[in-house]
């Protein structure tokens, strides 16, 4: 829906009508500059608000006009006073100067209790994440100053083409920040020296319950920096590592730390070049991690012998159910 200023009245009564707003979705909309005006008039009382799901709420935009709209809705919630858990931004293909939008949000104390961050295919490229981390650090350095540290848990940030020097820039603020619980950056062109980085951010959140870095080019060398933090991260629940060119060096190297985690449930290592003799001797170890409950070995270069071998492997371990349909 375009929601221009004839459509914002509707939202706005909708709000005016609500006795306690802790949550607005704009998602699948049209904003307009005008509406975004109105409906942050509506806001700026709203200081019980806690949840932002403004994904996808500028189809047909034009990028200059998205930043106008964030700091209308974002300074809205700073007046009020407002103290966020969610934010989510996904979707709106703002690029770097959305983060201009929003930036003054993310540095207000409104963010102190942020705990999911979510910005999923926006097209920050690396000039967003440097933007972006450096915003992050900002708040993070702020509310700890004010003695309510950022305790960030979810950071979701896929298909946004950070390459290393974004992801480095975001490394350091995962660093400092030592609360998260989830990360996932996907699909965006980060190499070993960005994987490098954000392995010895990793290291330091020790409730770490997942990481997504699929379709990431970790290759064996970023997976010889993530084999030597793996160990340290005892609540990791899901690795996604599917499509990363490890190859079978880099599972290799990983295979012994991957078998002692003591609670990993799912593991995607598809599409990663590995051969069958390292493939088989990686679920030979995974066979006695009593709390494996699904391994994704799909796309590899087993070959029609090699994937027997793995099947027959698991089921002699009683494990057969735990292995994707492997092909």
């Amino acid at each position: 829906m375009y929601i221009v200023s004839a459509l914002a009245k509707e939202v706005v009564d909708e709000i005016n009508k609500c006795e306690s707003l802790e949550f607005l979705n704009l998602e699948g909309n049209s904003l307009g500059v005008v509406a975004a005006e109105e409906i942050s008039k509506a806001l700026m009382t709203r200081s019980e608000f806690k949840r932002a799901i403004w994904k996808d709420m500028f189809t047909g935009r034009l990028k200059t006009e998205i930043p106008k709209a964030l700091k209308f809705l974002g300074r809205a919630l700073i007046t009020a006073n407002a103290r966020l858990v969610v934010l989510d931004l996904s979707d709106n293909a703002s690029g770097p100067i959305g983060v201009e939008g929003f930036k003054e949000l993310l540095t207000s104390p409104t963010c102190y209790t942020l705990k999911e961050l979510k910005l999923n295919n926006m097209g920050l490229g690396i000039t967003g994440g440097k933007m972006l981390a450096s915003a992050l650090m900002e708040c993070y350095n702020k509310s700890k100053e004010d003695g309510t540290p950022l305790c960030l848990r979810v950071f979701i940030a896929g298909r946004n083409r950070l390459e290393n020097e974004g992801a480095t820039a975001l490394a350091a603020v995962f660093k400092a920040l030592k609360s998260l619980e989830v990360v996932s950056i996907p699909q965006n062109g980060i190499y070993s020296a960005g994987v490098k980085a954000l392995s010895s951010a990793f290291a330091e959140n020790k409730n770490l319950r997942q990481i997504d870095l699929n379709d990431n080019t970790v290759s064996p060398k970023g997976a010889k920096d993530l084999a030597a933090i793996l160990g340290e991260l005892k609540s990791l629940n899901t690795l996604d590592l599917g499509d990363c060119l490890l190859k079978s060096e880099g599972v290799t190297c990983m295979a012994d730390k991957l078998s002692t985690l003591p609670n990993l449930e799912v593991l995607n290592l598809s599409y990663n070049e590995i051969g069958a003799e390292a493939g088989l001797e990686l679920v030979k170890g995974l066979a006695n991690n009593s709390s494996l409950k699904k391994i994704n070995l799909n796309g590899n270069q087993f070959g029609m012998q090699g994937c027997d071998s793995i099947k027959e492997t698991m089921n002699s371990y009683g494990k057969t159910q735990i292995l994707d349909s492997l092909r």
